[in-house]
């Protein structure tokens, strides 16, 4: 099985990596700065798991000859109009596209530019960054990929998808309820990013602040009320894990929105915080917390801009 890996940043070259290292057949789509210091440098992962290098076969936007059977598609929302056109030529009659994107809104985004036919449903949990030097760092041992059909059918092509990722380094799962699983992994990626950006500190910080466990509740059970009007209400166990993580004294945890936003870059602000908050005013359900986290957002973006 051929897989085009679109993005080799964080997460797309952590999951795209492991896979070339386990012998699958894996092409990059990269930006043309980014393939020269991979040419120079290889695709360097640093890990808790081990860390390991690859020489990565490599594509730049216009480079595309052919189709591929599956796209792993990992940029972030904001690169994403763009990504869209540069896989074009890769997209065949049985492709697949699995995305990774956090949120829902680039399901529409894709499945308007191709159709819904090629469209999986995917959710990863993986915690990595890029260091000065480019390699790709985990900060944590979880390394999951989720993926499935969005109307759960068990296919003969998600079947052969899936025996492609098994065994690969990371922990893969073909799951029959991806799009509950995308719904609560929002609820959560939501619920995290809004607390750490609009209380400015990691979870274990805002917990110790006074009143800060009772916020990051209230947080979390706004963005569990969107999910529920919507009709993919998260689990009990799933909020309970939730509440706990978002609770935790002491966690050191930020969500990678927050970390960009201290590093001065791009924040992924519409598409994790926006259009939740969009969703809950279509519902008419109540999010003063999430409303006030994306003017907080709001305003740094355009000071960026």
């Amino acid at each position: 099985m051929k897989i085009l890996v679109v993005g080799a940043g964080s997460t797309g070259g952590y999951f795209g990596a492991r896979l070339a290292q386990a012998g699958r057949d894996v092409t990059f789509l990269v930006r043309p700065a980014r393939a020269a210091r991979l040419r120079e440098d290889g695709l360097r992962v640093i890990s808790p798991h081990g860390d390991f290098s690859i020489t990565p076969k490599l594509l730049t936007a216009g480079e595309i000859a052919g189709a591929f059977d599956a796209i792993l598609l990992t940029v972030k929302s904001f690169a994403l109009d763009a990504a869209l056109e540069d896989i074009a030529p890769a997209v065949g009659a049985e492709t697949m596209i699995l995305p990774v994107l956090n949120g829902m809104k680039h399901m529409d985004a894709i499945a308007s530019r191709f159709g819904a036919g090629p469209l999986l449903g995917g959710a990863c949990k993986v915690a990595t960054t890029l260091d000065g030097e480019g390699r790709i760092v985990q900060l944590m041992p979880l390394h999951e990929l989720a993926y499935g059909e969005m109307n759960g059918e068990t296919t003969t092509r998600i079947l052969a998808l899936d025996a492609v990722l098994q065994n690969a380094g990371f922990d893969a799962r073909l799951s029959a309820v991806i799009e509950r699983e995308m719904w609560e992994k929002w609820v959560l990626l939501a619920s995290l990013g809004g607390i750490n950006c609009l209380a400015r500190g990691s979870i274990g910080a805002v917990a110790a602040a006074p009143g800060g466990t009772k916020f990051a509740s209230a947080f979390l059970d706004e963005c569990r009320a969107i999910a529920t009007a919507a009709g993919h209400k998260p689990s009990a166990a799933v909020d309970e894990a939730a509440r706990a993580v978002l609770t935790a004294a002491g966690s050191p945890m930020t969500s990678s929105m927050y970390r960009d936003l201290l590093a001065g870059q791009a924040v992924e602000a519409d598409q994790i915080i926006g259009d939740f908050l969009a969703r809950a005013t279509a519902l008419g359900v109540a999010a003063p917390l999430l409303a006030a986290a994306y003017v907080n957002l709001s305003v740094y973006q355009n000071s960026r801009r």
